[in-house]
């Protein structure tokens, strides 16, 4: 990137043009478009440095068109800091809360030369911010990639891990300690051989667009570690970057070149439901002193903000430019920073045009028609905070969705507190009953137990309660119902009973996550077993609690080692990643079904077994020579036959296997309570003694002659 050079003292401005918004670079100058439909005058603010405590030179852009503000500055070059003061109405019960003593943060900056400094101007109504604003950097976005085809791996060949870019990389020893922390630090072979060797498809990165801290965490001396508090839609956080916020955009796409080629795809988890403005006692930083009644959506008295997240305000998407916003940004991390997709944060908020969630809004609309982002992968997070906002199974095609249904449902069953065994079944096929109605497969279903926002795995099967005391909120915060189950005692414990019941757990969950039906996504760390002391809401914990550690004790390498293994099977064998919903079909009279579900007596479930609310136990089995898929190439897909048993009860309980076939006999591929079993041949009709809370894979075998 270019060193930054201010503008000539003198420079003419031409009128320039609206398209496209932000800051542009020709080679020769750069045009500067700003929406604002209430503004009644734009100032462009240069400033020589980002220390700089007062902008060097003030340009009124010249023309508005369409809305938009603009104009062209010859001399300008990559590396020129900017902001601008936007002139207006100051009249609360319109909307508008014009207030050009505030310098303002280009909503399309693409780069961040100063994160906000928290300052009392910043929070007083007429003070001037020059001094600690957010302030953009123009940059030269002729950055010539080097061969990168987009990978689109295949959803029912996709496995994703959510990460936190600093969490991941922070504490590993083996990435050089000036980038760990850092986009460089996750590109590092370290990082991307270690993801290779795991069988992860995809990251899944906690937001990376440009955030700012919340002045009550400053205040406390906290920040927002997980970065759901986005200011900048088009700016990689510089944060996250060893080499510096002028640096950021160029190590954020090296970092996406690296990990593509290693064949890590990268999605982002982006938070378009709301700002880092806040509620009406929010800062005034950007898109409030730019457009308010635009930007935003505002309850009838104009004066204050709907809220559908939690959050104190809600973007309006019914507003044509705010979406514009969106989808101008959506593409420029596809097209420019080559990402492959994304999941939207309280995607529910982005669907409401009026005041319910409506899935044929303008949103979906524009998204499945836009040749580059309907190719994308697309993840919702299908709920938000107001009414009717939970909406699992409801998104159009095109998306898939985090399962929330999948996850609250495989937690009680294996906490052995009850639940329809029925659901249980459901949910591990796939769960059609969400959303095969509108055409849609099983990777519509992204399962997940664990996420950033609850108990790590390892907590979860070793609390019942959650401790976030250290989080300064006197234990408010975070979910209260977690489905959770600690074994026995609350916490860390010397008991080795209780020790070793929480690995059996943690295996049981593992495998049932990553051999259902689905896409499945882990918990970075979870494939080891990390540890976040109990706190299910560490949003504002950088620290060790939520750091990976990488020194692992033997139990946890037993389990990577399981983990493992468990995606090994699922990259070799088709049955666990099937692109279609089992169905039972008819050949020559004969009915053919490809799933099975079986009681320990060996029996087909009836339908009253499956309404039993007491049922712990049962097997689903999986032919492999009834998959009738075939692959791109037109080769058939084929693979083994596999069954599954599961038990949530404490107790052991006798399994039969074979009745259904008499030429096949079956070998353990690995038994969650009993190590020593992998390998182990059980012959036909054989009982199988399936210890309490375990769970035991089987692969069909030819018997001997």
């Amino acid at each position: 990137m270019s060193v930054q050079r201010s503008a000539p003292a003198v420079a003419p401005v031409w009128p320039g043009r609206p398209s496209p918004l932000g800051a542009t670079f020709d080679g020769k100058g750069v045009n500067f478009a700003l929406f604002s439909d209430h503004a009644t005058k734009v100032e462009l603010c240069l400033f020589d440095s980002a220390d700089a405590q007062v902008e060097s030179r003030r340009i009124m852009l010249p023309e508005k068109s369409d809305q938009v503000w603009h104009g062209y500055v010859p001399g300008v070059q990559p590396g020129q800091i900017y902001g601008y003061r936007v002139h207006g109405p100051h009249d609360p019960e319109r909307g508008h809360l014009f207030q050009p003593a505030k310098v303002l943060l280009d909503p399309y900056a693409k780069s961040i030369a100063r994160d906000v400094r928290w300052t009392p101007e910043i929070l007083d109504a007429d003070g001037d911010t020059a001094a600690c604003a957010p302030l953009a950097r123009v940059i030269d976005t002729s950055f010539a990639w080097p061969d990168d085809p987009p990978l689109r791996t295949p959803w029912h060949q996709t496995v994703v891990y959510e990460l936190h870019v600093k969490g991941f990389t922070k504490q590993h020893p083996d990435i050089p300690e000036p980038l760990r922390g850092t986009y460089a630090g996750l590109a590092s072979p370290a990082a991307t051989s270690y993801l290779k060797a795991l069988g992860i498809t995809a990251v899944e990165l906690l937001p990376v667009h440009y955030h700012v801290d919340e002045p009550h965490l400053v205040k406390s001396g906290r920040t927002n570690y997980w970065g759901y508090n986005t200011l900048g839609y088009f700016a990689p956080d510089p944060r996250y970057a060893a080499s510096g916020p002028d640096g950021a955009v160029a190590e954020f796409q090296e970092m996406v070149r690296s990990l593509h080629a290693a064949g890590i795809e990268v999605i982002l988890d982006v938070v378009y439901n709301h700002t880092a403005e806040g509620d009406h006692h929010g800062p005034m930083l950007s898109f409030r002193g730019i457009d308010n009644a635009a930007y935003y959506r505002l309850k009838d008295d104009r004066t204050r903000y709907l809220d559908f997240t939690g959050c104190g305000n809600s973007l309006n998407v019914a507003h044509p430019r705010t979406l514009q916003l969106i989808m101008d940004s959506l593409r420029h991390w596809v097209l420019e920073m080559h990402v492959d997709g994304f999941r939207f944060d309280l995607a529910s908020a982005l669907a409401r045009e009026l005041w319910e969630v409506d899935r044929l809004g303008a949103f979906f609309d524009i998204i499945h028609q836009d040749p580059v982002l309907s190719q994308v992968k697309l993840i919702a997070e299908p709920w938000d905070l107001g009414p009717n906002g939970y909406q699992v199974g409801n998104f159009p095609v095109l998306w898939s969705e985090w399962n929330g249904k999948y996850r609250d449902c495989v937690r009680r069953f294996w906490t052995g507190r009850g639940g329809s065994v029925g659901e249980f079944a459901t949910r591990l096929a796939g769960s059609s009953d969400l959303y095969a109605h509108n055409g849609r497969r099983p990777h519509a279903s992204l399962n997940f137990i664990t996420a950033h926002d609850g108990f790590t795995l390892r907590d979860l099967v070793s609390y019942d309660h959650k401790h976030n005391e250290a989080n300064g909120e006197d234990n408010r915060d975070g979910n209260n119902q977690n489905d959770s189950w600690n074994c026995g005692t609350e916490g860390p414990t010397d008991d080795p009973e209780i020790n070793t019941l929480r690995q059996r757990q943690q295996r049981n969950l593992l495998a049932t996550l990553i051999l259902s039906q689905g896409v499945p996504m882990l918990l970075a760390g979870d494939e080891f077993g990390r540890i976040q002391q109990g706190n299910n809401n560490p949003y504002c914990q950088d620290s060790s609690l939520v750091w990976l550690d990488w020194k692992h004790s033997p139990s946890q390498l037993e389990l990577l080692a399981f983990t493992r293994r468990l995606l090994q099977l699922r990259r070799e064998q088709p049955v666990f990643r099937r692109r279609r919903f089992f169905l039972g079909r008819a050949i020559h009279g004969e009915e053919i079904k490809d799933l099975h579900w079986l009681k320990p007596d060996g029996h087909e479930m009836t339908d009253h077994d499956w309404h039993a609310g007491h049922a712990h136990c049962l097997c689903m089995a999986l032919p492999g020579d009834q998959i009738e898929e075939t692959g791109e190439q037109g080769d058939r897909i084929t693979g083994d036959t596999f069954a599954i048993l599961f038990n949530a009860h404490d107790e052991e309980v006798p399994f039969q296997l074979g009745e259904r076939d008499r030429k096949v006999e079956w070998q353990v591929e690995f038994d969650t309570a009993d190590p020593e079993a992998i390998g182990r041949r059980i012959a036909h009709l054989a009982t199988y003694p399936l210890h309490g809370r375990s769970l035991v894979l089987l692969r069909a075998m030819p018997s001997a002659p």
